[in-house]
Protein backbone atom coordinates (compact mmCIF):
# COMPACT_ATOMS: atom_id res chain seq x y z
CA UNK A 1 0.00 0.00 0.00
CA UNK A 2 1.44 3.62 -0.67
CA UNK A 3 -0.74 5.73 1.81
CA UNK A 4 -2.27 8.75 0.80
CA UNK A 5 -0.73 10.52 3.46
CA UNK A 6 1.20 9.84 6.95
CA UNK A 7 2.46 12.80 9.34
CA UNK A 8 6.85 13.03 9.10
CA UNK A 9 7.92 12.31 13.18
CA UNK A 10 11.59 11.80 14.08
CA UNK A 11 13.14 10.92 17.26
CA UNK A 12 12.75 15.20 18.19
CA UNK A 13 8.83 14.86 17.86
CA UNK A 14 9.41 12.26 20.36
CA UNK A 15 12.19 13.78 22.86
CA UNK A 16 10.19 16.88 22.87
CA UNK A 17 7.32 15.13 23.74
CA UNK A 18 8.29 13.59 26.38
CA UNK A 19 9.77 16.51 27.87
CA UNK A 20 6.75 18.75 28.20
CA UNK A 21 5.01 15.75 29.21
CA UNK A 22 7.84 15.44 32.39
CA UNK A 23 7.38 18.53 32.80
CA UNK A 24 3.92 18.43 33.87
CA UNK A 25 2.47 21.41 32.10
CA UNK A 26 0.30 19.30 29.74
CA UNK A 27 -2.70 21.37 29.01
CA UNK A 28 -2.51 24.64 27.37
CA UNK A 29 0.23 26.64 29.22
CA UNK A 30 3.83 25.92 29.12
CA UNK A 31 7.24 26.93 27.63
CA UNK A 32 6.47 24.96 23.69
CA UNK A 33 3.29 26.76 24.01
CA UNK A 34 5.25 30.54 23.94
CA UNK A 35 8.26 29.01 22.23
CA UNK A 36 5.78 27.40 19.09
CA UNK A 37 3.86 31.15 18.84
CA UNK A 38 7.18 32.96 18.60
CA UNK A 39 8.99 30.17 15.98
CA UNK A 40 5.63 30.05 13.99
CA UNK A 41 5.04 33.76 13.63
CA UNK A 42 8.59 33.96 12.46
CA UNK A 43 8.03 31.43 10.09
CA UNK A 44 4.90 33.06 8.65
CA UNK A 45 6.57 36.64 9.02
CA UNK A 46 3.78 38.00 11.30
CA UNK A 47 4.58 40.15 14.57
CA UNK A 48 2.48 36.90 16.20
CA UNK A 49 0.66 33.75 16.14
CA UNK A 50 -2.15 32.29 18.68
CA UNK A 51 -1.94 28.60 18.71
CA UNK A 52 -6.08 27.23 18.68
CA UNK A 53 -7.13 23.70 18.91
CA UNK A 54 -7.92 23.15 14.98
CA UNK A 55 -7.88 24.61 11.28
CA UNK A 56 -11.23 25.04 11.82
CA UNK A 57 -11.18 26.85 15.15
CA UNK A 58 -8.88 29.31 13.42
CA UNK A 59 -11.14 30.50 11.11
CA UNK A 60 -13.69 30.85 14.17
CA UNK A 61 -11.74 32.52 16.26
CA UNK A 62 -10.07 35.06 13.37
CA UNK A 63 -14.30 35.47 12.37
CA UNK A 64 -15.22 36.16 15.77
CA UNK A 65 -12.22 38.94 16.47
CA UNK A 66 -13.45 40.62 12.97
CA UNK A 67 -16.76 40.96 14.44
CA UNK A 68 -18.59 39.30 11.76
CA UNK A 69 -22.40 38.59 13.34
CA UNK A 70 -25.40 37.50 11.90
CA UNK A 71 -26.90 38.73 8.52
CA UNK A 72 -23.15 39.53 7.40
CA UNK A 73 -21.90 37.65 4.27
CA UNK A 74 -19.08 36.46 3.53
CA UNK A 75 -16.80 35.90 0.33
CA UNK A 76 -15.48 32.69 -0.02
CA UNK A 77 -14.54 30.19 -3.10
CA UNK A 78 -16.65 27.37 -3.87
CA UNK A 79 -13.95 24.76 -4.60
CA UNK A 80 -12.90 24.47 -0.73
CA UNK A 81 -12.63 22.06 1.88
CA UNK A 82 -16.03 22.37 4.29
CA UNK A 83 -14.54 24.51 7.14
CA UNK A 84 -14.09 27.59 5.36
CA UNK A 85 -18.23 28.10 4.71
CA UNK A 86 -18.75 26.50 7.90
CA UNK A 87 -16.82 28.81 10.10
CA UNK A 88 -19.22 32.08 8.68
CA UNK A 89 -22.02 29.66 9.61
CA UNK A 90 -20.68 29.40 13.08
CA UNK A 91 -20.87 33.27 13.36
CA UNK A 92 -24.51 33.40 12.02
CA UNK A 93 -23.29 34.96 8.88
CA UNK A 94 -23.58 33.68 5.30
CA UNK A 95 -20.76 32.05 2.91
CA UNK A 96 -21.50 33.39 -0.44
CA UNK A 97 -19.75 31.71 -3.25
CA UNK A 98 -17.15 32.78 -5.72
CA UNK A 99 -15.63 30.76 -8.26
CA UNK A 100 -12.13 29.66 -8.93
CA UNK A 101 -9.81 31.03 -11.54
CA UNK A 102 -9.14 27.78 -13.53
CA UNK A 103 -4.81 28.81 -13.40
CA UNK A 104 -4.32 28.62 -9.88
CA UNK A 105 -7.38 26.78 -8.77
CA UNK A 106 -7.90 29.91 -6.26
CA UNK A 107 -10.73 32.27 -5.78
CA UNK A 108 -11.04 34.43 -8.79
CA UNK A 109 -10.28 38.18 -8.28
CA UNK A 110 -12.05 39.27 -11.42
CA UNK A 111 -15.57 37.40 -10.08
CA UNK A 112 -15.87 39.31 -6.57
CA UNK A 113 -16.62 42.49 -7.76
CA UNK A 114 -20.14 41.12 -8.80
CA UNK A 115 -20.61 38.80 -5.88
CA UNK A 116 -20.36 41.83 -3.14
CA UNK A 117 -23.42 43.19 -1.65
CA UNK A 118 -24.29 45.55 1.03
CA UNK A 119 -24.33 42.71 3.67
CA UNK A 120 -20.69 41.59 2.53
CA UNK A 121 -18.43 41.51 5.40
CA UNK A 122 -14.71 40.31 4.25
CA UNK A 123 -12.95 37.46 1.90
CA UNK A 124 -11.48 34.37 2.75
CA UNK A 125 -8.98 33.68 -0.29
CA UNK A 126 -8.15 29.98 0.02
CA UNK A 127 -4.59 28.88 -0.73
CA UNK A 128 -6.07 25.62 -2.30
CA UNK A 129 -3.95 22.60 -2.33
CA UNK A 130 -1.09 24.91 -1.40
CA UNK A 131 -0.75 27.56 -3.88
CA UNK A 132 -1.25 30.64 -2.74
CA UNK A 133 -4.36 33.15 -4.22
CA UNK A 134 -3.30 36.11 -6.74
CA UNK A 135 -3.47 38.53 -2.92
CA UNK A 136 -2.98 41.30 -4.10
CA UNK A 137 -5.94 41.76 -6.83
CA UNK A 138 -7.90 40.36 -4.36
CA UNK A 139 -6.77 42.71 -1.54
CA UNK A 140 -7.76 45.67 -4.50
CA UNK A 141 -11.22 44.48 -4.62
CA UNK A 142 -11.65 44.42 -1.19
CA UNK A 143 -10.36 47.92 -0.39
CA UNK A 144 -12.30 49.50 -2.71
CA UNK A 145 -15.44 47.98 -1.03
CA UNK A 146 -13.78 48.68 2.55
CA UNK A 147 -13.35 44.62 3.10
CA UNK A 148 -11.03 42.75 4.98
CA UNK A 149 -9.24 39.63 4.13
CA UNK A 150 -8.31 36.36 5.46
CA UNK A 151 -6.04 34.00 4.43
CA UNK A 152 -7.22 30.25 4.66
CA UNK A 153 -3.53 28.72 4.69
CA UNK A 154 -4.22 25.17 6.05
CA UNK A 155 -2.83 23.54 3.02
CA UNK A 156 -0.18 25.77 2.37
CA UNK A 157 2.82 26.07 5.18
CA UNK A 158 5.70 27.38 3.51
CA UNK A 159 4.04 28.83 0.28
CA UNK A 160 5.20 32.31 -0.67
CA UNK A 161 3.50 34.91 -3.08
CA UNK A 162 5.90 37.09 -4.94
CA UNK A 163 8.39 36.17 -2.32
CA UNK A 164 6.18 36.67 0.99
CA UNK A 165 5.09 33.73 3.31
CA UNK A 166 1.50 32.88 3.17
CA UNK A 167 -0.10 33.77 6.04
CA UNK A 168 1.60 37.08 6.48
CA UNK A 169 -0.96 38.44 2.93
CA UNK A 170 -4.04 39.84 4.49
CA UNK A 171 -5.51 40.81 7.90
CA UNK A 172 -5.09 37.23 9.37
CA UNK A 173 -4.01 34.07 8.25
CA UNK A 174 -5.30 30.56 9.71
CA UNK A 175 -3.20 27.45 9.40
CA UNK A 176 -4.59 23.48 10.38
CA UNK A 177 -1.80 20.89 11.81
CA UNK A 178 -3.82 17.89 10.95
CA UNK A 179 -2.41 14.72 10.78
CA UNK A 180 -1.98 14.87 6.86
CA UNK A 181 -0.53 18.60 6.56
CA UNK A 182 2.83 19.46 5.61
CA UNK A 183 3.93 20.29 9.86
CA UNK A 184 1.48 18.14 12.18
CA UNK A 185 0.58 17.67 15.39
CA UNK A 186 -2.76 15.31 14.82
CA UNK A 187 -4.95 18.43 15.63
CA UNK A 188 -3.60 21.70 16.03
CA UNK A 189 -4.04 25.13 14.14
CA UNK A 190 -2.66 28.94 14.35
CA UNK A 191 -4.22 32.60 13.62
CA UNK A 192 -1.07 34.92 12.43
CA UNK A 193 -1.87 37.99 12.61
CA UNK A 194 0.36 41.52 12.35
CA UNK A 195 -2.33 44.18 14.13
CA UNK A 196 -1.91 44.17 18.18
CA UNK A 197 -5.22 45.50 18.77
CA UNK A 198 -6.62 42.51 16.64
CA UNK A 199 -4.09 39.67 18.35
CA UNK A 200 -5.23 41.05 21.79
CA UNK A 201 -8.78 40.45 20.62
CA UNK A 202 -8.07 36.69 19.82
CA UNK A 203 -6.35 35.88 23.06
CA UNK A 204 -8.69 37.37 25.43
CA UNK A 205 -11.60 35.11 23.34
CA UNK A 206 -9.44 31.76 22.81
CA UNK A 207 -8.93 31.90 26.57
CA UNK A 208 -12.48 31.91 27.88
CA UNK A 209 -12.71 35.87 27.66
CA UNK A 210 -10.50 35.74 30.89
CA UNK A 211 -8.97 38.99 31.50
CA UNK A 212 -4.89 38.35 31.43
CA UNK A 213 -4.99 40.85 34.35
CA UNK A 214 -7.67 39.54 36.60
CA UNK A 215 -7.77 35.98 37.32
CA UNK A 216 -11.56 34.77 36.79
CA UNK A 217 -13.17 37.52 35.62
CA UNK A 218 -14.68 37.51 32.10
CA UNK A 219 -15.60 41.22 30.61
CA UNK A 220 -16.48 39.24 27.29
CA UNK A 221 -18.05 35.89 26.55
CA UNK A 222 -15.02 33.63 25.32
CA UNK A 223 -14.61 30.14 23.71
CA UNK A 224 -12.03 27.25 25.05
CA UNK A 225 -10.01 27.41 21.93
CA UNK A 226 -7.05 26.48 23.38
CA UNK A 227 -3.75 24.43 21.96
CA UNK A 228 -1.98 22.03 24.54
CA UNK A 229 1.50 22.27 25.56
CA UNK A 230 2.27 18.75 24.16
CA UNK A 231 0.90 19.55 20.82
CA UNK A 232 3.19 22.46 20.37
CA UNK A 233 6.09 20.39 21.73
CA UNK A 234 5.93 18.42 18.56
CA UNK A 235 5.02 21.67 16.24
CA UNK A 236 8.27 22.55 17.71
CA UNK A 237 9.97 20.18 16.96
CA UNK A 238 8.48 19.95 12.91
CA UNK A 239 9.39 23.84 12.79
CA UNK A 240 13.12 23.01 13.79
CA UNK A 241 13.23 20.57 10.92
CA UNK A 242 11.43 22.75 8.68
CA UNK A 243 13.79 22.64 6.26
CA UNK A 244 14.43 18.71 5.93
CA UNK A 245 10.47 18.27 5.63
CA UNK A 246 9.84 21.03 2.93
CA UNK A 247 12.75 19.78 0.71
CA UNK A 248 12.23 16.35 0.61
CA UNK A 249 8.50 16.85 -0.26
CA UNK A 250 9.19 19.19 -3.07
CA UNK A 251 11.76 16.25 -4.99
CA UNK A 252 8.77 14.52 -4.45
CA UNK A 253 6.87 17.08 -6.59
CA UNK A 254 9.61 17.08 -8.75
CA UNK A 255 9.69 13.41 -9.76
CA UNK A 256 6.05 13.68 -9.96
CA UNK A 257 6.40 16.08 -12.77
CA UNK A 258 9.32 14.74 -14.68
CA UNK A 259 7.05 11.49 -14.54
CA UNK A 260 3.47 12.40 -15.96
CA UNK A 261 4.30 15.81 -17.46
CA UNK A 262 3.81 14.21 -20.70
CA UNK A 263 1.14 12.27 -20.20
CA UNK A 264 -2.05 13.20 -22.39
CA UNK A 265 -4.97 13.99 -20.48
CA UNK A 266 -3.20 14.73 -17.36
CA UNK A 267 -2.53 18.38 -16.14
CA UNK A 268 -0.35 19.20 -13.58
CA UNK A 269 -0.81 21.30 -10.42
CA UNK A 270 -0.88 24.83 -10.99
CA UNK A 271 2.40 27.12 -10.35
CA UNK A 272 2.36 30.80 -11.08
CA UNK A 273 5.29 32.83 -11.95
CA UNK A 274 4.91 34.82 -8.50
CA UNK A 275 3.81 31.75 -6.75
CA UNK A 276 5.89 29.17 -4.89
CA UNK A 277 3.32 26.95 -4.43
CA UNK A 278 3.60 24.77 -0.81
CA UNK A 279 4.50 20.70 -1.30
CA UNK A 280 1.56 19.38 0.35
CA UNK A 281 -0.18 17.27 -2.33
CA UNK A 282 0.55 16.61 -5.40
CA UNK A 283 -2.73 17.42 -7.23
CA UNK A 284 -3.70 16.40 -11.62
CA UNK A 285 -6.66 16.82 -13.49
CA UNK A 286 -7.80 13.84 -15.71
CA UNK A 287 -9.19 14.80 -18.76
CA UNK A 288 -11.90 11.77 -19.73
CA UNK A 289 -11.81 12.69 -23.47
CA UNK A 290 -8.15 12.73 -23.75
CA UNK A 291 -7.18 10.16 -21.40
CA UNK A 292 -9.12 7.63 -21.85
CA UNK A 293 -11.09 7.20 -18.87
CA UNK A 294 -12.29 9.58 -15.84
CA UNK A 295 -11.10 10.62 -12.57
CA UNK A 296 -13.32 7.98 -10.52
CA UNK A 297 -12.16 5.21 -12.79
CA UNK A 298 -8.28 5.97 -12.82
CA UNK A 299 -8.86 6.34 -8.84
CA UNK A 300 -10.23 2.89 -8.90
CA UNK A 301 -7.69 1.00 -11.11
CA UNK A 302 -5.14 3.22 -8.63
CA UNK A 303 -6.85 1.79 -5.31
CA UNK A 304 -6.21 -1.54 -6.83
CA UNK A 305 -2.98 -1.57 -7.42
CA UNK A 306 -2.36 -0.29 -3.11
CA UNK A 307 -1.94 3.18 -4.79
CA UNK A 308 -4.62 5.71 -1.90
CA UNK A 309 -5.34 8.96 -3.43
CA UNK A 310 -7.95 11.34 -2.93
CA UNK A 311 -10.77 13.12 -4.77
CA UNK A 312 -11.07 17.02 -4.99
CA UNK A 313 -13.24 18.72 -2.93
CA UNK A 314 -17.18 18.42 -3.37
CA UNK A 315 -17.95 22.17 -4.31
CA UNK A 316 -19.70 23.81 -1.63
CA UNK A 317 -22.63 24.70 -3.18
CA UNK A 318 -23.86 21.59 -4.39
CA UNK A 319 -23.48 20.39 -0.07
CA UNK A 320 -27.10 19.89 1.08
CA UNK A 321 -26.86 22.47 3.94
CA UNK A 322 -25.81 25.16 1.19
CA UNK A 323 -27.55 24.08 -1.80
CA UNK A 324 -30.71 25.93 -1.46
CA UNK A 325 -29.13 29.69 -0.49
CA UNK A 326 -26.89 29.22 -3.48
CA UNK A 327 -29.82 28.23 -5.95
CA UNK A 328 -31.89 30.98 -4.22
CA UNK A 329 -28.67 33.57 -5.63
CA UNK A 330 -28.32 31.75 -9.32
CA UNK A 331 -24.55 30.84 -8.40
CA UNK A 332 -23.24 29.71 -11.51
CA UNK A 333 -19.77 27.90 -11.25
CA UNK A 334 -18.62 25.87 -13.77
CA UNK A 335 -14.95 26.23 -12.95
CA UNK A 336 -15.23 24.93 -9.36
CA UNK A 337 -17.72 22.13 -10.91
CA UNK A 338 -15.10 21.03 -13.51
CA UNK A 339 -12.40 21.28 -11.25
CA UNK A 340 -14.37 18.62 -8.71
CA UNK A 341 -15.04 16.67 -11.19
CA UNK A 342 -11.57 16.00 -12.72
CA UNK A 343 -9.65 16.60 -9.95
CA UNK A 344 -7.37 13.69 -7.83
CA UNK A 345 -4.22 14.34 -5.21
CA UNK A 346 -1.61 11.72 -5.33
CA UNK A 347 0.29 10.70 -2.29
CA UNK A 348 2.88 12.99 -0.86
CA UNK A 349 4.56 11.90 2.42
CA UNK A 350 8.20 11.30 4.12
CA UNK A 351 7.72 7.37 3.09
CA UNK A 352 7.58 8.02 -0.26
CA UNK A 353 10.39 7.37 -2.43
CA UNK A 354 11.44 7.71 -6.13
CA UNK A 355 10.22 3.72 -6.32
CA UNK A 356 7.23 4.37 -4.90
CA UNK A 357 6.29 7.49 -7.22
CA UNK A 358 7.57 5.19 -10.55
CA UNK A 359 5.01 3.14 -9.15
CA UNK A 360 2.15 5.60 -8.82
CA UNK A 361 3.35 7.13 -12.28
CA UNK A 362 3.38 3.72 -13.86
CA UNK A 363 -0.33 2.74 -13.02
CA UNK A 364 -1.53 6.06 -14.52
CA UNK A 365 0.68 5.49 -17.72
CA UNK A 366 -0.92 1.90 -17.83
CA UNK A 367 -4.44 2.73 -17.55
CA UNK A 368 -4.54 5.31 -20.75
CA UNK A 369 -2.20 2.92 -22.55
CA UNK A 370 -4.61 0.02 -21.93
CA UNK A 371 -7.59 2.45 -22.91
CA UNK A 372 -5.67 3.07 -26.03
CA UNK A 373 -5.24 0.25 -27.38
CA UNK A 374 -8.99 -1.66 -26.93
CA UNK A 375 -10.45 1.96 -28.33
CA UNK A 376 -7.64 1.65 -31.43
CA UNK A 377 -8.83 -2.18 -32.12
CA UNK A 378 -11.71 -1.08 -32.77
CA UNK A 379 -13.74 -1.89 -28.79
CA UNK A 380 -16.48 0.94 -27.80
CA UNK A 381 -15.20 2.92 -24.22
CA UNK A 382 -17.70 0.90 -22.05
CA UNK A 383 -15.78 -2.69 -23.87
CA UNK A 384 -12.29 -1.00 -23.00
CA UNK A 385 -13.25 0.28 -19.44
CA UNK A 386 -14.54 -3.49 -18.80
CA UNK A 387 -10.97 -4.85 -19.90
CA UNK A 388 -9.53 -2.70 -18.10
CA UNK A 389 -11.88 -3.59 -14.65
Amino acid sequence: MIAFARPDLSELEERYLLEAFRSGWISSTGAFVERFEREFAAFAGTRAAISVGNGTVALHLALLALDVRPGDEVLVPALTYVATANAVRYVGAEPVFVDVDPETWCLDARLIESAVSRRTRGIIAVHLYGHPADMDAIERVAAAHGLWVIEDAAQAHGARYKGRPAGSLARAGTFSFYGNKIFSCGEGGAVTVDDPQLEARMRLLRGQGMDPQRRYWFPVMGYNFRLTNLACAILCAQLERKQEILTRRKRIFGWYRELLGDVAGIGLPPAALWAEPAPWVFSITVNEGVFGCTRDELAAKLSAEGIETRPFFVPLHRLPFYRRESAARGDCLPVSERLARRGLSLPVHDGIGPGEVEAVARAIRSSARAVRRLVLAGAGKDEALAHRG
